[in-house]
């Protein structure tokens, strides 16, 4: 099993946060990462799960402003990932173009529309586990401009132009709202 440091930041207690997900997910994270980045994706992170989920490793999150860049982000990571040789085992959300997971067993990515992932927040689900370090590509972009990750990975993200706003989801809101799972 492959340790890698996350970037310097202490988690609770001032330890270092340790990834302690397989040599593969790290590089299947990176390759989806790469791959959602190229598309010009937001708010690109990777959380290490496999402390806390049996069913994977990783969970990669991102965004973007439309349907249209939701489809066309996952058409490359899935294209990225075929080329990796990652055999795609679920796809789920891909006709409403909002919210799009895509399962690869060590990975699981999401793609989200801005305004879903505002709403759902996953990054408050998963703030506490080690989050994978990314290649600079991912967070700088390939054209030069800032991915937008959340300002603070525990923090509800909002894109510019979306605070307070609520998607049109067809799900209807937790019966309890305090509760995360």
């Amino acid at each position: 099993m492959r340790l890698l440091k996350k970037d310097n930041e202490p988690t609770e207690g001032g330890r270092q946060a340790l990834v302690t997900a397989t040599p593969r997910a790290v590089e299947l994270v990176e390759t989806a990462a790469l791959a959602a980045a190229d598309k010009l994706a937001d708010g690109i992170i990777a959380y290490d799960v496999s402390e806390q989920l049996v069913i994977t490793d990783a969970f990669v999150l991102c965004s973007a402003t439309n349907d249209r860049q939701v489809r066309a982000i996952v058409d490359e990571i899935e294209l990225r990932m075929r080329q990796a040789g990652a055999q795609l085992i679920r796809r789920e959300g891909e006709r409403e173009g909002r919210w799009v997971l895509l399962d690869y067993l060590d990975v699981v990515v999401h793609v989200q529309h801005a305004e879903e992932r505002t709403y759902y927040a996953l990054e408050r689900i998963w703030k506490d586990c080690p989050q994978i370090p990314l290649p600079e590509l991912v967070s700088v972009g390939r054209d030069g401009r800032p991915s937008n990750p959340p300002a603070n990975p525990g923090s509800r993200w909002q894109p510019s132009g979306t605070e307070g706003s609520r998607p049109p989801s067809p799900l209807a809101p937790p019966a309890n709202p305090g509760r995360t799972r």
